[in-house]
């Protein structure tokens, strides 16, 4: 079962073949991201479509993938090269929620 706490989410802003199973996604992990692999943080994957969704992420005792397939739509991810998601961003792109423009109504305070 996937639980989402306070693990970081970063995005593969890049379409991958679902062919793709632990090796060629921790390869992908490894070259693309600073965050380490067995760190406990999601890595998502999207194919070129946006209709397939893989999450890779170390599960205490071993690397563990989650699969997702719409049958109708795609996930919507923004565009604009981003690769890391707020939990709020993955939880709508899992719940197929298109965000036009998000607006906190709190913040918190930055630490000087």
């Amino acid at each position: 079962m996937l639980t989402i706490g306070s693990q970081k989410i970063f995005y593969y802003n890049k379409p991958v073949s679902m062919h793709k199973s632990f090796d060629g996604l921790s390869f992908l992990v490894e070259q693309s991201f600073s965050a380490k692999l067995l760190s406990g943080s999601f890595f998502v994957f999207l194919n070129r479509n946006r209709d397939k969704l893989k999450i890779l992420y170390w599960d205490e005792d071993g690397l563990a993938i989650w699969y997702k397939r719409l049958e109708k739509g795609h996930f919507n991810v923004d565009k604009t090269g981003k690769t890391k998601l707020t939990r709020r961003e993955f939880m709508m792109v899992l719940e197929g929620v298109e965000p036009r423009h998000l607006q906190k109504r709190f913040s918190s305070p930055k630490s000087v």
